[in-house]
């Protein structure tokens, strides 16, 4: 999310604080493998390490995701992001837009930050070669001027990654 677009949200409802508390209590009692949330004041926009699982192309490697809750959290997905540098990886766009359906798609207000993480660090536990999306180049440039991936129609066909 751009910095404009950030400063022009809207703030959080009463639901979207209480269940982001409660993550954020949950979190870090029992956080999720290979994870850690970064502490700042802003219960809207998360920070979180990612690390990669033993035994995959990317173990011992260590990235960032942004994940920004709307207003209407949980009824509504979080924008997630990877910052930058962004994995290699067939579903991770070079500007750290993701291609995962419970994203966008098949969001449920029954997930959670943490079992967002889990899926991402399963697509990324599964792939089997680094590289860049086929169509990489034309995407990040249609993304110019700080477009959420949220305004993309995405393609759900490849499950193998």
């Amino acid at each position: 999310m751009s910095t404009s677009s950030a400063s022009s949200r809207k703030a959080l409802s009463k639901i979207a604080c209480n269940r982001l508390q409660k993550e954020l209590v949950e979190w870090q009692v029992n956080p999720p493998s290979g994870f850690k949330h970064k502490v700042t004041d802003n219960l809207q926009r998360w920070v979180i390490e990612v690390n990669g699982a033993a035994g995959t192309l990317y173990a011992n490697e260590t990235y960032q995701l942004q994940v920004d809750f709307p207003e209407h959290y949980p009824m509504e997905a979080p924008q997630v992001i990877f910052l930058q540098p962004a994995p290699l990886h067939p579903h991770i766009y070079s500007n750290g837009h993701i291609c995962l359906d419970i994203l966008y798609d098949s969001w449920s207000p029954a997930m959670t930050v943490g079992s967002i993480c889990i899926s991402i660090l399963s697509m990324l536990s599964s792939a089997t070669a680094k590289q860049c999306p086929e169509d990489n180049d034309r995407y990040v440039k249609n993304c110019r001027n700080g477009r959420s991936p949220k305004q993309t129609r995405w393609w759900f066909h490849d499950d193998k990654v």
